[in-house]
């Protein structure tokens, strides 16, 4: 028995570290479509598209059941959700893509987890311990390494503030996200479908509407494809059967393997350039980031 909790353990930790890649690669496609599609309409594409995916699966299984049940401050709270985390956290990320290179995008975006946890001491009276408070120090200090001199070209201050944008977006919405899941209450796929319907309707309104109506090659397609059914979709389907295994400590591990994956894929398929400084800037900001995930490890085990 022993023997096989640990091969599903190790299957669990390589399915993890697979789905992180894959979210890791979605850095470089989106800034190669970017060429051609405007930012809030591919970003809606491909979020409505991952949504038709994953609804089809939910019409066919037993959990529809109990969508009809769900009370009606949950489904306020999964309109906010998908408000603040498709419509807004994605809309704004493809936005800072645009303007931004896709290894300033991923340091940006890795301070979600500082703003998650200032906003949860008011929201969910969980109050960060003191190696919290280093790693957000450390944090800072790995950005600032990394931004030194402070020098923003005019025609990224666009792409800074979209980033800042969906920064308070996304950690707000992983706050929601937190008080909706954890009582376990109701299905991940649920939440999932019901928030990404509402925000990538929205999403893909908002583009059409701003953007017009844009002319997208096979290649565009074949990229919005990809990003809604492999690395949305699946990917999300995969990370949620590998939570059933790995703890929350090991999973945020995994999950910050991306800001070591982004710059080598930036670097390798996109010709973005980093120095040592930034490399050692990020580093540091990775390593604060993880360490403000870090909570009591005994109640990090998921069921």
């Amino acid at each position: 028995m022993e023997d096989q909790g640990m091969n599903a353990r190790i299957v669990s930790i390589l399915q993890a570290l697979f789905v992180a890649f894959l979210w890791a690669t979605s850095f470089v496609v989106i800034k190669i479509g970017l060429h051609t599609i405007p930012p809030l309409t591919f970003a809606g594409l491909r979020y409505f598209l991952a949504f038709a995916c994953l609804l089809a699966v939910l019409l066919f299984s037993k959990t529809k059941k109990e969508v009809p049940g769900l009370p009606k401050r949950i489904w306020v709270r999964l309109l906010l959700i998908g408000l603040l985390f498709y419509a807004g956290t994605q809309g704004a990320s493809f936005v800072a893509l645009a303007y931004l290179p896709a290894v300033t995008v991923n340091l940006l975006w890795s301070f979600t987890s500082l703003v998650v946890a200032l906003l949860g001491i008011v929201w969910l009276s969980e109050k960060p311990t003191l190696l919290q408070w280093s790693g957000s120090l450390l944090a800072v200090a790995g950005a600032a390494l990394y931004f030194y001199p402070v020098a923003i070209p005019g025609a990224q201050i666009l792409g800074v503030l979209a980033a800042v944008i969906g920064i308070l977006a996304n950690a707000a919405s992983s706050i929601l996200s937190r008080d909706v899941n954890r009582s376990g209450q109701y299905h991940p796929l649920i939440v999932t479908v019901i928030s990404m319907g509402v925000g990538s309707i929205v999403l893909l309104g908002t583009g059409l509407v701003t953007e017009g109506l844009p002319i997208i090659d096979w290649k565009g397609w074949a990229m919005i494809a990809w990003l809604a059914v492999v690395n949305t979709a699946i990917a999300f389907t995969l990370w949620n059967h590998t939570l059933r295994t790995l703890t929350a400590m090991e999973s945020s591990i995994i999950n910050g393997t991306m800001l070591i994956w982004i710059p080598l894929l930036a670097v390798l398929f996109l010709g973005e350039h980093i120095s040592v400084k930034e490399i050692i800037g990020l580093v540091v900001a990775g390593l604060g980031t993880l360490i403000v995930q870090i909570r009591a490890l005994p109640m990090n085990k998921k069921a």
